[in-house]
């Protein structure tokens, strides 16, 4: 099995090196990265993008979380929900990042809740957005270079899930059980994690 509706990629040593990395990081090969391994310049490169189109945004690793984290649970993502809400968690807490992916975003700074609201209206209709919600941005403490910033991003990391999505890769298990309960219970969408008889 390869967690996804696609078959076994060739492996060549670039994806070999992406298989290698999981294996160090995490201890076993994502189910994303197999997928990815029909096009690993592709992703490398895509992640990239999303770091550069973030960076001017000069915001920390806990709002980066918060973004995808409301971006992924309203695309209806289960797998870029689990793992960016891991991350979220790991950085803030487990009921935080739940908070986030349910839609309650009551621990989250004025400034957090505006991003967190922007990335759902980004998700949910682009072309429904207007003036006043970019103002609310501002009036939260963003200049209009962040808000391209982080607007850029969240697209990226929505063309990114919507792939992952369409072809059917689905959460590892060993993801799942690394997870805090409240942040596995939160993600009630999406498909669920693969069987645990995945192998490399």
């Amino acid at each position: 099995m390869t967690g996804s509706f696609l078959g076994r990629p060739p492996i060549t040593p670039q994806v070999q090196a992406h298989f290698d990395e999981d294996m160090a990081d995490s201890g076993y090969v994502w189910n994303v990265s197999r997928l990815w391994a029909y096009q690993p310049e592709t992703i490398d490169r895509l992640f990239k993008l999303m770091s550069q189109a973030f960076k001017p945004s000069g915001l920390a690793f806990r709002q980066r979380g918060i973004l995808v984290t409301a971006a992924a649970s309203t695309l209806g993502d289960s797998y870029c929900s689990m793992a960016w809400g891991g991350k979220l968690a790991g950085a803030t807490d487990p009921d935080l990042a739940a908070g986030v992916l349910t839609g309650r975003d009551g621990e989250l700074s004025d400034q957090e809740k505006a991003m967190a609201a922007w990335a759902r209206k980004i998700v949910k209709d682009p072309n429904a957005t207007t003036p006043a919600d970019v103002q609310a941005l501002r009036d939260a403490g963003l200049n209009d270079e962040q808000v391209f910033a982080i607007t850029a991003f969240v697209a990226l990391r929505i063309a990114f899930s919507t792939i992952n999505d369409a072809l059917g890769a689905q959460p590892d298990p060993q993801l799942v059980e690394s997870l805090p309960k409240q942040v596995v219970d939160a993600v009630t969408y999406g498909r669920p994690a693969s069987p645990a008889t995945t192998r490399t």
